[in-house]
């Protein structure tokens, strides 16, 4: 212990193979381990529109502007070796002097609140890519990431604890993993909805989706489902139990997809891509996620409606 019980300064280069080498003990325990950077470069810590406006909500509190620094090269150099986000709650294991964890617990979204921003989104937003992507208009934008009624924690609503010897309010590891919390959502961007406790389905327009399945029946009464919808919403073949409903003989058109090609290994392609797991590709599509799954296990060209292909190709477009 060096004076006033703190460790001796470790170089960057200790701490990172500290840090690398812990990864591979936790590894190899069977521990989830989910390691933030290094970072490359010394401009911005995150690069996307929700890992920016994180990180420059958090900045432009007093609270926090002169201690976020203290971490920032922490972060960038790899010391984080573990960041996980759950509800409410940041674990993170941050390689200093020593190896550290800490805990970050976050309040869920207040309830008005995210009334107030389902309002001001409400039929703005077209799909989940279009929202995860940040391809949201200026005016979306001033909603989710306003510093008081915004999607994004109050300092007031962040408690945090490391096992560090540092007494300060924020420490150093703490900090870092704060930054950490942007990076991840360059990559993650749904985690900030898990991060408040809130549902980023709430957000989407809804409303074409739903005349889609019902082939456009408007009835009030009665809504039916189309055979080839309920193939796709629950990843069967009707025809496997019970012989087919009649249909016209008129053939549907195909919408023309000049540049994709619908088969397992492309749909599979074009859902890594966006940056999607199965089931929030399932629900842009329009479809379920066993039946994503099941497109990306078949070998070779996939018969699809209409329909999924012209929603892969908007996909495609979008991504």
């Amino acid at each position: 212990m060096s004076w006033g019980d703190y460790n001796d300064y470790v170089p960057v280069a200790k701490r990172r193979a500290k840090a690398l080498k812990k990864i591979e003990q936790l590894k190899k325990a069977g521990e989830d381990i989910q390691p933030i950077g290094p970072l490359p470069g010394r401009g911005l810590i995150a690069k996307s529109f929700w890992g920016k406006s994180w990180c420059r909500h958090l900045e432009q509190f007093s609270d926090y502007e002169n201690r976020l620094p203290r971490g920032r090269s922490y972060v960038r150099n790899g010391a984080v070796y573990h960041l996980g986000i759950e509800s409410g709650t940041v674990h993170a294991k941050v390689s200093g002097s020593s190896p550290y964890e800490l805990t970050i617990h976050i309040e869920p979204l207040d309830a008005e609140k995210w009334e107030s921003i389902k309002t001001g989104c409400k039929g703005r937003i077209g799909s989940l890519i279009e929202l995860l992507q940040g391809k949201i208009s200026d005016e979306i934008m001033t909603v989710v990431t306003d510093p008081d009624s915004g999607l994004f924690p109050h300092p007031d609503e962040i408690r945090f604890n490391c096992n560090c010897p540092d007494w300060a309010d924020m420490c150093k590891h703490v900090a870092a993993a704060l930054y950490g919390i942007g990076v991840r959502l360059d990559t993650e961007p749904e985690l900030l909805f898990k991060l408040r406790g809130v549902n980023l389905e709430e957000l989407i327009t809804v409303g074409s989706d739903i005349e889609d399945l019902t082939g456009g029946n408007r009835s009030r009464r009665r809504r039916t489902l189309r055979a080839d919808a309920l193939e796709e919403v629950f990843g069967i073949d009707l025809d496997d139990d019970a012989p087919p409903a009649p249909r016209p003989p008129k053939k549907q058109k195909q919408p023309e997809t000049p540049d994709f090609k619908p088969t397992g290994a492309a749909v599979r392609a074009l859902r890594e891509k966006t940056g999607l797991n199965q089931s929030a590709f399932a629900r842009e599509i329009g479809v379920s996620a066993p039946a994503i799954a099941k497109w990306e296990r078949t070998d070779g060209p996939l018969k699809l409606t209409a329909r999924s292909l012209e929603r892969l190709q908007q996909a495609r477009k979008g991504s």
